[in-house]
């Protein structure tokens, strides 16, 4: 087992990630100084494939465990669903010190993490990712969101979870195009901070599509790690965290107009490509680098091309992201692979000319 800590004073935890943790989850929460109840909020899927596991590891080490479904999908992440889960929590008389376990994917995590910062003011969050999105980035660093309306993640707050455990045994279920979805956000890791971390990925995206364990371990941990290191530097996203939305200001829009078809990790690695033709339109970005990151999207079975939809509608909903500045669009730009800054020079004349002339 691989362990990362975020360091955050006295809101830090570990992020722990490894084989058959789920087996282990009780133990853990016992040795951090929770007892009594608990809650489990998860979507059918996950609950079939993993709600067992994890409630027989937690009520043989004395928990009472109740598990609140949510049914799938992207529209789940609305405050109607949070309202919901209020009424539920309320109704087995949930307490402030009920830890509150997230199990499941991106939009659990974002979800159960907003209704456990907001439920009686705050109660303890325990996130379980189960997809390689969800490992790598959402379950760490505390944002926590809800849609409202077309616009992504607009209602939300800061907070952070007393733990997060990624079991990658879990990884083992993905569908092709789930696992792809979450090697978007790790290369983009790749190339914020870490080109070392980008070249592992070109040497070894073979053995990540095939699932191999030791490989999903390291870039898993990698990953958590840069993030760890962003978060502990920025925890409320004032300066270097604005690194972290690199390829999301036009993921966000390409969500936003597909009505959430197109997923988040196809999103991005069109946002991270779009930023990085700015990057090059503006003399930045060498086109060898260019065509290295188009190359490993590529292979990660990621989209290379902008999906089929009303193109003319990205630039609004662009400027309804939450990272504008005093009316400013602020773009995550690379120099190089490794090495990103945050430019709020970018016009929306230029982004309108590399999304409408992609080809």
């Amino acid at each position: 087992m691989k362990k990362v800590r975020v360091k955050l004073g006295i809101n830090s935890y570990d992020i722990h990630i490894g084989r058959g943790l789920l087996r282990q989850t009780g133990r853990r929460l016992k040795e951090i100084g929770f007892s009594d109840k608990l809650v489990i909020i998860t979507d059918p899927t996950v609950r079939r494939l993993y709600g067992t596991t994890l409630k027989e590891s937690l009520t043989s080490s004395g928990f009472k465990v109740a598990i609140l479904e949510v049914a799938e999908g992207e529209e789940q992440k609305s405050l109607e669903t949070a309202g919901q889960l209020y009424h539920e929590l309320t109704d087995g008389y949930a307490e402030r010190n009920t830890p509150v376990l997230a199990l499941g994917g991106g939009v659990i995590g974002d979800l159960t993490g907003f209704v456990a910062a907001t439920y009686l003011r705050g109660v303890p969050l325990i996130q379980i990712p189960t997809t390689l999105l969800a490992q790598v980035d959402s379950s760490i660093g505390g944002k926590v969101a809800v849609n409202h309306g077309s616009l992504k993640n607009k209602i939300g707050a800061f907070y952070q979870p007393r733990l997060v455990i990624s079991d990658i045994t879990t990884l083992e279920t993905l569908t092709a195009g789930e696992l792809s979805d979450g090697l978007a956000e790790t290369i983009k890791y790749g190339v914020i901070r870490d080109e070392a971390l980008f070249s592992y990925l070109e040497e070894n995206i073979d053995r990540i599509k095939a699932l191999d364990e030791s490989t999903l371990e390291t870039i898993v941990s990698r990953s958590a790690k840069i993030k760890a290191e962003v978060v502990a530097k920025d925890e409320r996203d004032f300066g270097l965290r604005n690194i972290l939305n690199y390829g999301h200001t036009v993921g966000h829009a390409i969500e936003s107009v597909s009505d959430f078809k197109v997923r988040h990790g196809e999103a991005v690695a069109i946002g991270m490509l779009a930023a990085a033709r700015i990057s090059n339109e503006l003399g930045m970005l060498d086109k060898n680098e260019l065509i290295r990151l188009k190359n490993v999207i590529g292979r990660a079975g990621l989209p290379t091309e902008v999906p089929d939809l009303q193109r003319a509608r990205l630039i609004p909903a662009i400027k309804h992201d939450k990272k504008i500045f005093q009316g400013k669009i602020r773009f995550v730009l690379p120099k190089s692979i490794g090495d990103v800054f945050v430019s709020e020079e970018v016009s929306p004349s230029l982004i309108e000319q590399v999304l409408l002339n992609w080809n």
